[in-house]
């Protein structure tokens, strides 16, 4: 996620429902189209920094979602009743959830 979606993550934080748009990509130009209270820089600054640390607190569900076998090895192996199979497929996954383990 590139600063200007954090940025527009936290403005529509601030002001659900709220109409704008930015001109240029810059927090300057943003066009307020409505009667909603424009928030300050630092207002805007401060939810954004919340967003980024969201974003960054979940990386270990994005780095196991691309690492996590294909679940049709998982239904493969119930349809032909192969609990090796099943058992591979689950072994799979717990190694990935200890390589990205889930921070505390």
């Amino acid at each position: 996620m590139s600063e200007q979606r954090f940025s527009y993550e936290a403005l529509n934080r601030l002001r659900p429902g709220a109409k704008w748009k930015c001109d240029d990509n810059d927090y300057a130009n943003l066009i307020w189209e409505d009667d909603s209270t424009i928030p300050t820089f630092e207002e805007l600054l401060a939810e954004t920094l919340i967003v980024i640390g969201e974003v960054e607190a979940k990386q270990y569900q994005r780095d196991r979602a691309a690492e996590y076998p294909p679940v049709t090895d998982y239904l493969d192996g119930i349809v032909k009743g192969d609990t090796a199979q099943v058992q591979a497929y689950i072994d799979a996954c717990l190694a990935v959830k200890a390589k990205y383990p889930k921070p505390e």
